[in-house]
């Protein structure tokens, strides 16, 4: 069992960027909302530039959520869940990084 992703979670892009959470679920877990793998997360601050050419992560969509544990017949996010980070011309841009999550409760 791993701990479940809420909004109160701290998940970056791989550049640095802050990804923030636009959840859809209702209810608190701990303080904050449940994500579920449905929810996007809009990422702020990413320096992503390969050869000098600004183009930063915007999005992440997520995967591999929890098997038991759902809300409203969508998988909640898990601290293992697979975040791909995108930019605006959608074009993956690496794995999300799960910083932080609360610790009480959790799922498979």
């Amino acid at each position: 069992m791993v701990p479940i992703l809420t909004t109160t979670s701290t998940i970056m892009c791989p550049h640095a960027g802050q990804a923030v959470p636009v959840a859809t679920t209702p209810g608190f877990i701990d303080g904050g909302q449940p994500l579920v793998e449905s929810d996007l997360h809009l990422v702020v601050g990413c320096t992503f530039a390969p050869g000098g050419v600004y183009t930063p992560c915007v999005l992440v969509r997520w995967s591999a959520g929890a098997t038991m544990a759902k809300a409203n017949g969508v998988p909640l996010l898990l601290q293992t869940s697979i975040g791909v980070c995108y930019n605006a011309t959608q074009a993956p841009q690496g794995i999300a990084i799960v910083v932080q999550t609360q610790q009480r409760v959790r799922g498979i």
